[in-house]
């Protein structure tokens, strides 16, 4: 099975490597719309504008399935992609709650908190579905800053901890947090520690597990090669790819 990959920027090369360590998939592209990055911080029509304009790119491509890397995509525009698509298109949100519900000694009663950017937290989703499933302490946080920090590559130091305490530094340690933003693993480890170990959903892993349930994927090839595309600065997506430990 070949698979695209689409993001606003360099955050869904947290997916793709998780899609290219699977054995799973033949060949996977790439696509980063790094020229327009951040995405969160846009209105809904421009999101689906650009949306779209990634629909047209995957339709003349050569590959069996889209996947969405992006949470707000995935909120505002995947409906719409998925309409004008002429191949499956399947977005991070759903993988995010089910793999939630599949993290061991973490009940319904457990204190979760969702980080993403502003498109993302505004739109409810993660909170409602989270609700209709029985959890009762999960608070919401828009972190659109992070999206820049990890676009520059700044993984740690004293920027990304101002960052933390910024966002953080009132908030009760949550036992478990929700990076609503494909960016945000690439930063997981340092989250995971200003909260004495919270456990972290990462939305690659996610979305292995959810498209090897709902297309029955079993590991079958030894490489998987990846081709990076990028509005702009391709370069820049490579050595985030190399960083990541991508196979290029």
């Amino acid at each position: 099975m070949k698979l695209g990959i689409f993001d606003s920027g360099v955050g869904g090369l947290t997916v793709a490597r998780s899609l290219q360590r699977s054995g799973c998939f033949s060949h996977l592209l790439y696509y980063g719309d790094t020229a327009r990055v951040p995405y969160g911080s846009k209105d809904a029509n421009t999101v689906t504008r650009y949306a779209l304009e990634a629909v047209e790119f995957f339709n003349g491509a050569d590959v069996d399935a889209l996947v969405v890397a992006c949470n707000t995509v995935s909120v505002v525009a995947l409906e719409q992609m998925q309409r004008y698509s002429n191949k499956p298109v399947y977005g991070v949100l759903e993988p995010g709650v089910m793999a939630l519900q599949q993290l061991p000694g973490i009940d319904q009663s457990a204190s979760i908190l969702v980080i993403a950017t502003r498109s993302t937290i505004g739109s409810g989703e993660y909170q409602r579905r989270l609700n209709e499933l029985g959890y009762q302490k999960v608070a919401a946080l828009a972190t659109p800053l992070f999206v820049p920090i990890v676009e520059e590559e700044l993984y740690e130091g004293p920027i990304l901890q101002e960052t933390f305490t910024h966002y953080f530094g009132n908030l009760q340690p949550p036992q478990v947090v929700v990076l609503g933003c494909t960016h945000f693993p690439l930063i997981a480890e340092p989250i995971s520690a200003y909260f004495n170990g919270a456990q972290t959903i990462h939305s690659g892993e996610a979305m292995l597990h959810w498209l090897q349930q709902q297309l029955e994927l079993k590991p079958q090839f030894s490489q998987t090669p990846i081709q990076i595309l990028a509005s702009e600065n391709v370069e820049a997506v490579r050595r985030v790819a190399a960083r990541w430990q991508l196979q290029l």
